[in-house]
Formats: structure tokens, sequence, C-alpha cells
């Protein structure tokens, strides 16, 4: 951090402070626990030689306290020094698209929308949306976000998977409750370093953007469509206001979903090692249904059920998160203990 050179390099300088800022707790926390550690083994010196009863007391009773506080302390250091994936650190791309249930599942998909990007507020993370498929009624077929804000992937990630509403539609009138669903695809935002896109590779068109009236109904071919030909890949933007926005747009989403494919890959070799229930890295489990009649949201992997539906769909899902965190890294802990 005291290095000058640091300061003409701006990237490293960014990198080499985010990463002080990550061991900074695991330095203080283990100061706290080799000065603990010290201070209890002195109190046994202390215990052994002494001839005062009450300065043996004393030690004794601040053993005690000590004992548990250096238990605890060894708990909160195995969590720090889990090891750190890097990709945690990056912004993030969100893709939420409506399942099975018609109109409902589009209006379901809108309400998740909502939902993180009340989220995202709360965190005072930037937002900005990519591409969308908005139908008549409010709802979205399909809409593509950025996030960007500190370790937004490490947060958002737990999110990924299909999530289940159950409650009476809108659309309908005999107050029957329905069940339907909306995809949810959690991917870190690709960096150049991160993947190498062969231009040669891409099949790139233009065409005319669509929308509901307003600014969306362009007279010239604004949207892009990009077909990453060695895998089958195909993304899609119009929201942005030009063709250079929309390209940049598209080939920010097709290079995270490529990186996110590789990360995927890796999540389900290391979860069918150690049988992960929080983080598999398949987008095709169902893993939270949001149950309106009762007011209830239970998160599957974790069995965790919370009446509090009305602030959840407000944004207010820290709660949930911190759990699979927490339950991420306890499987973690129980892998490396077994190995």
């Amino acid at each position: 951090m005291s290095d000058p050179s640091l300061v003409n390099n701006l990237d490293e300088f960014k990198k080499v402070t985010k990463e002080h800022n990550r061991l900074k707790p695991i330095v203080e926390k283990s100061l706290i626990f080799i000065n603990s550690k010290n201070q209890f083994s002195d109190n046994l010196d202390l215990i052994e030689n002494e001839k005062d009863p009450d300065l043996i007391m004393l030690a004794k009773e601040e053993n005690d306290l000590l004992s548990s506080q250096i238990s605890d302390l060894e708990d909160e250091l195995k969590i720090l020094i889990l090891p750190h994936d890097p990709t945690d650190d990056k912004n993030s791309i969100i893709e939420i698209r409506a399942g099975t249930g018609g109109d409902e599942a589009a209006l379901f998909a809108s309400d998740l929308y909502r939902m993180y990007s009340r989220f995202a507020e709360r965190n005072s993370w930037d937002f900005s949306v990519l591409d969308s498929s908005p139908i008549g009624i409010g709802g979205l077929k399909e809409i593509i976000f950025s996030l960007k804000g500190d370790g937004a992937y490490g947060v958002m990630k737990y999110e990924s998977g299909v999530h289940r509403v159950q409650r009476v539609p809108k659309t309908e009138t005999s107050g029957r409750v329905h069940t339907s669903a909306a995809t949810v695809a959690i991917l870190p935002e690709a960096e150049d370093a991160d993947i190498n896109v062969i231009d040669s590779d891409l099949k790139i068109d233009t065409y005319r953007a669509s929308g509901a009236g307003g600014q969306h109904v362009n007279k010239t071919e604004s949207a892009i469509r990009i077909t990453h030909i060695p895998t089958g890949l195909v993304v899609t933007c119009q929201d942005e206001s030009s063709q250079h926005k929309n390209k940049a747009a598209a080939l920010k989403v097709l290079k995270s979903r490529l990186l996110a494919a590789e990360q995927e890959k890796l999540a389900k070799e290391r979860a069918a090692a150690r049988k992960s229930m929080v983080s598999t890295g398949d987008r095709s489990a169902k893993i939270r249904t949001y149950n309106f009649p009762q007011g209830r949201i239970t998160d599957h992997r974790i069995n965790f059920t919370s009446y509090n539906l009305d602030a959840v769909m407000d944004g207010d899902i820290k709660e949930i998160i911190e759990k699979l965190k927490i339950a991420n890294q306890e499987e973690q802990l129980a892998s490396f203990a077994n190995n």
C-alpha cells in the first residue's frame, strides 16, 4: 500500500486496496486471538506459581472468560480464512425469465425484478437495464440488468434457480390459488481478462428495436443480436439508445454468460464432491417458494421459512442471503474437516 509506484497504476492500486480491505479483518481478529491465547497462558503460569489466593482466584475467573472468548474467536477465524473466491468481488448481471404459468409467471418475473432493484437501492449499487421483453399487463417475459457494487456477485449468487409463487393471479376472477414460476440466473460480470472472445467467433445482426412506444420505437436498426458460434449462445440488446451502446451491452452479457458457464461447471464438480445444497451451480433447481395467501416465504435449500413476505418483496432479502451464506460456509468447513 505504501509503494509509490502504485499511484501511477490505478488498476493495480484498486486491486491492492481491495485485497488489503479483505485481509484487514483477518489480521485484526488474529491479533485479538493471539493476545487472548497469550493472556490465558500467562494466567496459567500465575495460577501455578503465585502464592496469593486472591490473585489466583482472579486469574482463574479471567481464564474462564478467556476460554469462551478464544473458542468464539477460533470459530470466527475459521470462517474468515476460508478460501476466497475472487469472482465474489465482481459486479453482477441478473437474468430473470418467466417460466410456467403464462401471464401470471410474467407478472411474478416483474415482481422479482422490483425486489432485486429495491435490494440494489438498499445497498447503494448502480443499476442498469440491459434488455427487457415486457408484456402489456405489466409483466416481463424476460429482463436482463446489471448491478455494480462492492461484491455484488458474492451477495447475489445465492439467488440463482427457480423461484415459485403461489397466489391468486390478478388475471384470475374465480379466486383460485395458482402456482407459477420464474427462473433467475446470477452471472459474474466478466472483464476482458476473464474471457477471450475472438471476433471471428461472433455473428452480429442488427434490427429495429420494438417496445411499447415512445423512445422504444426506432426508425433505425439500433438493436443488436450477437451469436457466439462455438457455443451457440445468443444475446440480444435493444434497451440502450444507440447501436454502439447496445453492442457493448450485448458483449458484456455474452462474456458474462461464458464466464458463468465455466463457473457453473466448476461449482457442479465441487458440489459433487461435498454434496452442497446451497451453491451447486444448478440453475434448474427449485430454490424458493413465495406463498402469498399465507404471507410465507420458504427457502428449500436450508429449510428456512419466514412470514415476512411483504418486506421481502420490497427488497428486504438480507436475512435470507445471510442465512444462505452461513449455511454455505458451514458446508465448506465440514468439507475441509472431512478432508
